[in-house]
């Protein structure tokens, strides 16, 4: 008996599974790049499939680009994307494409020549020295393994400029508090430690080792002496850092209320993220006079170009100052 075509929808459907496949296992993307891509593509699909098109090889220039307005507009079933989100969705419908062409399932790439809209720019959004400090201050309430944890996870966010998956996705063979032997002490607060660094597995599974300030090192130190063997008692021995009430790896959504309830206790107004953190190391090296490609590093950027749109921020605070202290200013 013949082998059955498959039907239209099926080469879609495993089209875009075998993309995705293809930057699991070869790209080693994360989790959260995955899931992104995937809704994305799905949203992309149903697009197509209500065009009647149901194989990547009968996609166009012209499709791509109606779908690409398609998501400017809206419909009924979600409201219009601003440029960012658009941009982002482009992104994923090219990188299929561009893969499909690749492998020589498709003669040619529609999306190649599709240009994504242009987001207006938007500055990334910092508090200031005292603002961090407070809020530091109110993330350790008490000597309660919670509070040690939350003064010890917010210090490594400012500390190193982590981004919130870094820092939960550490594990104790990750970090070196430089410590050394008995010798060198508990690490009273404000004391030097030039050796202490993390290892942090950025996008893409790339890793990079970040040194730790005195302040981080000291809070880690705390955490894991006087208040993770608490909870790690109620877990199944895992080797994360950061743990949650019963034992186990901290998620991203503990680490935002963490945040949240210090900003609270702080009584900081606006919307606080565990990336305002990451935000705040960022411009308050270049405040400090820090070259960008250092920060670049340390952020994990791999271009200067993401980078630099922090030396706008500063430029701006510049800015600020010369018109509030100059007498010509205004």
């Amino acid at each position: 008996m013949p082998t059955a075509t498959p039907a239209p929808r099926d080469a879609l459907s495993r089209a875009v599974r075998g993309w995705l496949d293809h930057l699991r296992v070869e790209r080693g993307a994360s989790e959260h790049t995955l899931r992104a891509y995937e809704r994305d593509l799905r949203r992309y699909q149903e697009f197509l499939r209500r065009r009647g098109i149901g194989s990547p090889s009968e996609v166009g220039e012209g499709v791509v680009t109606d779908f690409l307005a398609h998501l400017r507009t809206g419909s009924e079933d979600y409201r219009p994307l601003a440029a960012s989100s658009a941009a982002r969705a482009l992104v994923a419908v090219r990188g299929f494409h561009k893969f499909l062409a690749a492998e020589g399932d498709v003669v040619e790439d529609p999306a190649q020549l599709v240009a994504p809209p242009t987001p207006a720019r938007r500055l990334p959004k910092a508090i200031s020295i005292d603002a961090v400090e407070r809020l530091l201050e109110a993330a350790s309430v008490g000597d309660t393994p919670a509070s040690l944890r939350d003064r010890a996870l917010l210090e490594v966010l400012y500390g190193s400029g982590a981004r919130v998956s870094e820092a939960i996705g550490l594990d104790l063979d990750d970090v070196d508090l430089g410590r050394g032997d008995a010798t060198q002490g508990t690490g009273a607060e404000g004391t030097v430690t030039e050796d202490a660094v993390v290892r942090l597995l950025g996008k893409g599974s790339k890793e990079r080792i970040v040194p730790l300030g005195s302040y981080a090192t000291d809070a880690v130190e705390a955490w894991l002496v006087r208040g993770r063997p608490a909870l790690a008692t109620r877990g199944r021995g895992t080797p994360a850092v950061f743990l949650n009430q019963r034992g186990g790896r901290l998620s991203r959504q503990s680490a935002w209320n963490v945040i949240q309830r210090a900003a609270e206790r702080a009584d900081l107004s606006g919307h606080l993220s565990p990336h305002t953190l990451r935000h705040s190391f960022a411009t308050h090296l270049l405040d400090g006079g820090a070259d960008v490609r250092v920060v670049q590093e340390l952020l994990g950027h791999a271009s200067v170009a993401t980078t630099q749109i922090y030396t706008l921020v500063t430029a701006r605070h510049l800015r600020e100052v010369y018109a509030q202290a100059h007498p010509r200013a205004r």
